[in-house]
Formats: structure tokens, C-alpha cells, sequence
């Protein structure tokens, strides 16, 4: 999903500097689905696309986005500039992002990227802390009242950056624009399925919200939701409308919006009215820094040249081979973290030859994905061995992954008519490209007339939803970390992330029990589902990779100190910041 997206997702910069930023200061640089917070996202990222869709000789973005141009609201820092961080106490950190936004209204995208930069302007009822903890933020409290009712108690004292307090109505305001249909000037939000089916949302008091949900659902499945979802001022939205919010952003969170196009780079300054963020996430207060830049840089190699520069201090999205060349640099400290995205292939079950189950399951025996981990990814992955991805508290350790045994694969594909005399092809991305240059390797080893094709996402995206692709390598963040934020949206019928075409009712009817028993553990139908989806293989699951993420620092003496964020190929993921005692290193959560 959550997209959640990713989350990413979702994130956090965790005291960019040793003293010169709290680090509830800029929770949230970069949001998504991130273990937890979606980013961002489970999120895919979103965007258009060509009618026609044509190959991309790489370039590996993420997706378009629609540009909205806005005026300067005052203050500093100048967008013309990329300022030097400053000593004790101020300074402006600028972050080199990867794809152009898709909005700066919180209910308006779905994307990991987008959530990166929103959530250092607006904050939620609840967050995620680094270990993964749901803890209140804008709430002070909330308890179950019966089996579809929740109960948040709002905090006090937390005002808009336009200076009006924040109140249970500009909440259950927001709620209402993610969740129920055509709230959001008409339309629906593409956020609407982050949140669990919403009866209704209503404000009996000031600092009083309460939830009714239309079934009952697990207290982590709606508390995952909420961190992917931002508060905004309802007062100010309904006088200038979704357009205006987008246009010029008011939220409550740390930095408030200066100027900025959601395609070149987005400018903050803090806002010195902060509330302060959630109590359990200390130091709390607000920034330190003076401000916040964030610059659209697609091409990795420009991401690099700028980091090395010292034009940011912050860049996402490295292979593993930059990576491991920034380590040599004692400038560039480059920070690892455990993630929560999935890798896997997704063979088109429409059309020959994967409409056929024996040519799927022997394209996995045909698949040596720990080669893959280990020769390419470094060894920065787990494999998987079924749907549910291993720190799932639903994983079953029961089940074993596909050995590699071609001769395995060779047979089935003889037993299914079709023999090793077919050709196919492998749709990627850029940024994935190494991996699917190995898979292809391998599938040719058995015979196969294989070839990758590389596209830009949101043209791959239209294309493999419509059924017009053979076989994905793609990815899905599971920032809530449970199966209902992985499995449903890939593998249910319809699903807005099922690439494969595939449909079963049995699957499906698995899937709508899985998720709902509140006080259920490991609901019976979700290690059903799994041994299912190891049956029939709608698709190849690869690994759930480790990823490194941006964080400048700054010792006791000295400069600053650039970092540099480290992923493998494959994208999206949780972060988990692993701080130096002496020297604090920043981190983000995303």
C-alpha cells in the first residue's frame, strides 16, 4: 500500500545535526511507507502515463507529476539559493529527492515522495517511531469504545501555521476528505484505502473524535492507517479549495511553506509555533534548523555530483555499487537500515505462456535468487518463502522458499506443452535494472529467448495494470506490516498493485477474512493464503532487501558531514536509524 507508499514511507530525520536540530524536528523528511509509515507508502507511485507506451533508455523516475506553481509566502530561504547549514542552532538542510510531486495536498497523491515532503509541513493523529511503535502525535489519547468505535482525545494548544488552533473538527474534516466518497471537491482521494472502511466521523467536542468503522478491524490496521494521514485546517480548505491547499500548504507540522514548484524544489522554513510533535519521540520542541530545501533531482548521477559538492547534504535512492563507492569517502557517511518492501516478479496470467501454473512454478525453480542477493544486492536482502515477508508477525515459518533446480524447471516446462522454445520479456525500471539483467541471464541458462526492456514507471505502471506486459519485476512497500497492506492490493482480484491479471475466487475469498479478527494473531486465512500463493505462483517472490538512507551529521568538532542514502536496485523501504553515541549520526524512517 500503503503504499505506504513507502509508504517508504514514511520517515523521519532523526537529529540532523548533534545539537543544531531536535529530532522531532524534521520527523517525517522522509514519509512513506516506510516501515511504517508508507511512506510511504505501500505505496506504488502514482502518476500518468502515455497512451503509448514507449521504452525509456533510463533516466529511472519515479513518475510525472503535475506541476503547481506558487507564490512566495515570505521569509527565508530564497529558492534561488542552496544554503550552507549554519553552526549551533540554525542552518537550512537541503534533501535531494529522486521525482517530482504529485501534489501538496495530503489527500491528494499516492505516492512515497510526495509524502516525504508533506509530512515535514503537517502532522497526523498518530506516528510511527523508529522501532516501529504507533504513538500519538496530534492525539493525546484514543481507546476502544465498542467493537467499531475509536476514540481520540485531541492534544492542546497546537495551531495551523496561518495561527488558528487545531480542533477535533479540522480533523474529522480531514478524515472525511481521505475516507468517504467525493470529499475532496468531489472527487475521492487516491489515499482512500489506506484507512479501514469508515462508517462515520464525528467531532462531539473540541478536542473529541470519533470513529465508527462499518466492521471491526484490528486496533494496527486502523492506527497503521492514520500515520499515512495528515491534518489540515478545515476552515482554510474550504474557503480556497483543494487547488488552493495544493497551491499554498497550511498544515501543523514543524516547517511551514515558503515557495516552491512540486517539480523543480520545494522551500520551508521552520515554524517557530510548533506544538513540539509527539511526546514519546524526545527531544521535543521546536526545530533547530532554520529551514528545509527539497530538491527534484532525478538522475542518480546528478544526485551524487551534487552530494559530493556539498549542494545537499541529504540524497535518496542509491544502488549498491554508489554505495559502496560513497563508503570510501570519509566525507559521506552512508547509514543501512532494515526495510519492509518485497521484491518479486509478476508473470501476466492472461497470456500464454504464464497463463499456464506449470510455467510459472517452474519459472521459480528456474529463479537462483540468493545468487541474485549475494552477487548483486551484496547481501543486503532476505529471501522470502511465500506472500508474507519474514518480520511479519504472520509469517510462517513453515514454509520453504523454491530451490533452484533447473532441471526441475526444464521438466515442467516440458510437461506444459511449451517446452524451452518461447520468448519473453522482462519489464523493469532503471534503478532495477542489474537484477533483472541477472534474472534474464538465468532464465536464458535454461533455454529461454529472454530480454529485459526498460521503461519509466508511471508508462510501465498503465501499461502492466491493462494487462499488456508479460512479466514485472516490481516491488510493494508493507509499511503497515501486515498481510492486508501486501497481499490484498497484488493479489486480490482487481487490485490496484496486480500486475500479474491474477483472479481466484478462493484467493479472494481468503483474502476478505484475513485481515478483520481484532484479536486474532495469525488469522487462519492468512497462512491459508500463503500456502495458496505457493501453489498456484501468480508471481516469483524475491527478497525483502536492507536499505541505507540520507542523514547528514555533524561531530563534536568539525564540519558537517554529507551523507548519502544506500538502496539496493530495489526500491522502498523501512528505515531504522542506528545512532552513534559519540557522534549522532541523521537518519530517516521512511
Amino acid at each position: 500500500m500503503a503504499d505506504n507508499e513507502n509508504p517508504d514511507v514514511t520517515g523521519n530525520v532523526d537529529r540532523l545535526y548533534r545539537t543544531d536540530m531536535s529530532r522531532r524536528a524534521l520527523l517525517r523528511l522522509a514519509a512513506g511507507s516506510a516501515a511504517g509509515l508508507s511512506l510511504s507508502a505501500l505505496l506504488a507511485a502514482c502518476g500518468g502515463g502515455d497512451s503509448t507506451p514507449t521504452p525509456s533508455s533510463g533516466g529511472g523516475q519515479q513518475g510525472s507529476a503535475e506541476s503547481t506553481p506558487t507564490q512566495a509566502s515570505g521569509g527565508t530561504p530564497a529558492a534561488e539559493e542552496t544554503p550552507e547549514p549554519a553552526g549551533e542552532g540554525g542552518g537550512v538542510i537541503t534533501v535531494a529527492i529522486t521525482a517530482p510531486l504529485q501534489s501538496l495536498d495530503p489527500a491528494n497523491h499516492r505516492d512515497r515522495v510526495t509524502e516525504t515532503v508533506l509530512r515535514a509541513m503537517f502532522d497526523g493523529l498518530v506516528t510511527r517511531r523508529q522501532d516501529g511503535e504507533i504513538v500519538p502525535e496530534i492525539a493525546e489519547s484514543w481507546e476502544q469504545i465498542d467493537d467499531t468505535t475509536w476514540e481520540f482525545k485531541i492534544r492542546s494548544g497546537v495551531t495551523f501555521h496561518n495561527g488558528d488552533p487545531l480542533t477535533a473538527e479540522d480533523v474529522r474534516f480531514s478524515l472525511e476528505r481521505v475516507a468517504m466518497d467525493g470529499m475532496m471537491d468531489g472527487e475521492t482521494s487516491p489515499r482512500q484505502s489506506l484507512l479501514p472502511p469508515i462508517a462515520e466521523i464525528t467531532a462531539p467536542d473540541d478536542q473529541t473524535v470519533r470513529i465508527v468503522l462499518q466492521s471491526p478491524v484490528p486496533e494496527a490496521i486502523l492506527l497503521a492507517g492514520l500515520v499515512h494521514n495528515q491534518i489540515v485546517p478545515k476552515a482554510y480548505v474550504e474557503e480556497v479549495g483543494g487547488a488552493g491547499l495544493a497551491a499554498k500548504p497550511i498544515g501543523a507540522g514543524p516547517f511551514k511553506f515558503v515557495e516552491g514548484d512540486v517539480s523543480d524544489r520545494i522551500v520551508l522554513e521552520r515554524y517557530d509555533d510548533y506544538y513540539g510533535g509527539s511526546p514519546d519521540m524526545p527531544p521535543v520542541g521546536p526545530a533547530k534548523a532554520d529551514g528545509v530545501v527539497f530538491r527534484v533531482i532525478p538522475e542518480l548521477s546528478s544526485r551524487l555530483a551534487s552530494l559530493k559538492a556539498g549542494d545537499v547534504h541529504i540524497v535518496q535512492n542509491l544502488n549498491v555499487d554508489s554505495a559502496r563507492s560513497l563508503r570510501t569517502d570519509p566525507n559521506i557517511v552512508v547509514k543501512s537500515y532494515d526495510g519492509t518492501r518485497t521484491t518479486w516478479l509478476a508473470m501476466n496470467v492472461t497470456r500464454p505462456p504464464f497463463d499456464n501454473k506449470l510455467v510459472r512454478q517452474a519459472m521459480n525453480y528456474g529463479l537462483d535468487v540468493q545468487s541474485i542477493i549475494d552477487q548483486v544486492l551484496g547481501g543486503e536482502a532476505v529471501r522470502m518463502t511465500g506472500a508474507v515477508p519474514p518480520f511479519s508477525q504472520f509469517y510462517d515459518t513453515s514454509l520453504q522458499p523454491y530451490p533452484y533446480d533447473p532441471d526441475k524447471a526444464k521438466q515442467l516446462l516440458e510437461e506444459a506443452g511449451v517446452g524451452t522454445n518461447f520468448q519473453f520479456v522482462l519489464d523493469a525500471q532503471e534503478p532495477d535494472r542489474a537484477v533483472a539483467e541477472i534474472i534474464v541471464q538465468q532464465y536464458r541458462q535454461l533455454g529461454l529467448d529472454a530480454s529485459v526492456r526498460i521503461w519509466e514507471w508511471p508508462v510501465l505502471q498503465e501499461a502492466t495494470l491493462k494487462g499488456e506486459r508479460q512479466m514485472l519485476l516490481g516491488s510493494w512497500g508493507n509499511s503497515f506490516r501486515h498481510p492486508v497492506d501486501l497481499i490484498n492490493p497484488t493479489l486480490m482480484t482487481g487490485g490496484r498493485g496486480n500486475y500479474s491479471q491474477y483472479s481466484n475466487p478462493e484467493l479472494d475469498e481468503l483474502l476478505e477474512q484475513g485481515p478483520w479478527p481484532a484479536r486474532t494473531r495469525r488469522p487462519r486465512s492468512t497462512s491459508g493464503c500463503s500456502r495458496f500463493c505457493m501453489r498456484m505462483r501468480p508471481g516469483s517472490s524475491s527478497g525483502c532487501p536492507t536499505r541505507s538512507r540520507p542523514g547528514p551529521r555533524r561531530c563534536r568538532t568539525g564540519s558537517p558531514v554529507r551523507t548519502a542514502a544506500n538502496c539496493s536496485p530495489i526500491r522502498g523501504w523501512r528505515a531504522r536509524a542506528r545512532l552513534r553515541p559519540a557522534c549522532p549520526a541523521a537518519s530517516i524512517l521512511r
